[in-house]
C-alpha cells in the first residue's frame, strides 16, 4: 500500500505541474520475479519515477516503453522474458530472475472520471476491502482493455470507467470470489472472440500500528512503521511524552487514561497492537481492554515473559476470563528472535514478527523453505450463480451491457 499512495502523491504533483504520466503494472509472472503482480510504477513525461516494477534491471526500457505511451495515448502490454540468454543484450543489463515478466502501461487520461490512479485513490480512501480488476490481452497486443473496475467491500459498491462497462458482466463473480477469499485471482475470458486476462487483484488497508507508549524507543519503531507505509498512533498516558515534537511520522498521537485507550482507537483485522509503556499498571489496564476486542489479531507486550504471565494471572483474578482464542493474540515476549538488543534492532525484530503474523508466516529462514518464495499455485474458481449487478457508477449516459453469456474458461 505504501507504494500507491506514493504514486497518488506523485500524480497529484504531476497534475499540479501540468505533465503527462503513463502508470506501469506488473499484471502476470511466469517464474521467478523481483517484484510481483500488483507492482507498480507511475512515469511522467519528464521522466520522473515513483514506485517500482523490478529491482531495476527493467526501470530503463519501461521509461522508453512508457513515454511511448503518453505519446500514443493507448495501453500497451510489454514481456520480458529475463529466461532468454540474450537478455544481456536486449536490456544491457544481467536481470538474472529467470521469469517472464508482463507489463501493462496504461497513459492517465485525467479528464477520464475512473482513470486507473483515480480508482486506485477510491481504494484507500477507507479501510475497506477492496478489489481492483485490470484487463489485458497476451494474444492480441492491440486489445488491452486495461484497469478500469473496483469493487468496494461489496457488489453495492461498484465503481467502473465507462469504457469498461461492457465487461463487467464477464468478471463480477470472479471479483466476488476474490473478494471473500481475500485472494487475488487470474482468470481467461473469451470476449467478443478474443481471449481476455483479467488480473483480479485483492488490495486491503494498510497496517494500522498502535503503539501505547511513547518513550525514547518508540521512536525508532514509529520511523521504521513510517518507512512501511503503515499507519501509526501513539498513546500515552503521559502528556510530556506523547507529544507530536516527539513523533511527527505518527499519525496519531494523544493521552489517554489506560481504560480509554480502546475506545479512541477504531480498530479493525489490519490494526494491531504494542503494549510498551514500562508502566506495569498502565499496560495491564490497557489489556484488560483489549481483551474485549475482537478485530485485532496481534497484541505484541514488550518485556520478559514472566510480565505476561503476571498479567495474565491479574487478570483472571480480577475475574476476567482469558480465553485461549485471545491468548494465542497476545505475543510476548514481543518480536523475532533475531538477537536484538538495542531499540533499533527491536523496532526490527517487532515489525518483522507483526509482518509474518498478517500474512501467515512462520517468520524462518527463507533457504530452509522446502517451497519457492512466493507460491506460484494456480487457483481454480468455482463456477457462481449469476448475480444482478447493482449500483454500477459510470460516466452520464453510459448504460450497464448485459451480460455477454460468456463465463470462466
Amino acid at each position: 500500500m505504501k507504494e500507491i499512495t506514493d504514486i497518488i502523491e506523485a500524480y497529484h504533483l504531476a497534475i499540479a505541474e501540468g505533465k503527462s504520466m503513463a502508470l506501469a503494472t506488473v499484471v502476470h509472472v511466469e517464474g521467478s520475479s523481483y517484484r510481483r503482480p500488483g507492482a507498480r510504477m507511475l512515469v511522467t513525461e519528464d521522466g520522473q519515477l515513483t514506485g517500482a516494477i523490478s529491482g531495476g534491471c527493467l526501470e530503463g526500457d519501461a521509461l522508453r516503453k512508457a513515454l511511448l505511451a503518453i505519446s500514443q495515448q493507448t495501453n500497451k502490454l510489454v514481456t520480458y522474458d529475463t529466461m532468454d540468454d540474450d537478455d544481456d543484450a536486449k536490456f544491457g543489463v544481467q536481470l538474472g530472475c529467470n521469469g517472464i515478466v508482463h507489463i501493462l502501461f496504461e497513459p492517465i487520461n485525467v479528464d477520464q472520471e475512473n482513470h486507473p490512479i483515480a480508482l486506485l485513490e477510491r481504494a484507500t480512501k477507507q479501510r475497506i476491502n477492496a478489489i481492483l480488476v485490470t484487463l489485458f490481452s497476451m494474444t492480441n497486443r492491440s486489445d488491452q482493455p486495461g484497469t478500469g473496475m473496483l469493487l468496494l467491500d461489496d457488489e453495492e459498491h461498484l465503481i467502473v470507467e465507462n469504457q469498461f462497462v461492457k465487461y463487467v458482466d464477464t468478471v463480477i463473480q470472479d471479483s466476488d470470489t476474490a473478494l471473500r477469499s481475500e485472494h487475488s485471482l487470474f482468470n481467461t475470458y473469451s470476449f467478443e472472440g478474443n481471449k481476455l486476462t483479467a488480473f483480479i487483484e485483492f488490495l486491503k488497508p494498510p497496517v494500522s500500528l498502535v503503539i501505547v507508549g511513547a518513550g525514547n524507543d518508540v521512536i525508532p519503531l514509529v520511523g521504521m512503521a513510517s518507512l512501511l507505509g503503515w499507519t501509526i498512533t501513539v498513546v500515552d498516558g503521559r502528556a510530556n511524552q506523547a507529544t507530536r515534537q516527539r513523533f511527527p511520522l505518527a499519525g496519531k498521537v494523544f493521552v489517554a487514561k489506560s481504560n480509554e485507550v480502546i475506545f479512541q482507537i477504531p480498530s479493525d483485522t489490519q490494526t494491531v497492537f504494542v503494549l510498551m509503556t514500562h508502566n506495569y499498571n498502565y499496560d495491564l489496564g490497557v489489556l484488560r481492554e483489549f481483551m474485549k476486542s475482537k478485530n485485532s489479531i496481534y497484541i505484541g507486550s514488550l518485556g520478559p515473559k514472566k510480565k505476561l504471565e503476571r498479567m495474565l494471572a491479574d487478570l483472571k483474578d480480577d475475574g476476567i476470563e482469558v480465553t485461549e482464542e485471545q491468548i494465542s493474540r497476545i505475543y510476548g515476549p514481543v518480536g523475532l528472535d533475531i538477537g536484538a538488543e538495542t531499540s533499533e534492532e527491536i523496532a526490527l525484530s517487532v515489525l518483522a514478527e507483526i509482518k509474518a503474523v498478517l500474512n501467515k508466516t512462520p517468520g524462518t529462514f527463507l533457504r530452509d523453505k522446502p517451497d519457492v518464495i512466493h507460491s506460484r499455485s494456480v487457483q481454480n474458481i468455482p463456477v457462481l450463480k449469476k448475480r444482478k449487478v447493482q449500483n454500477v457508477l459510470s460516466l452520464p449516459g453510459e448504460e450497464v451491457s448485459g451480460s455477454c453469456g460468456m463465463g470462466p474458461m
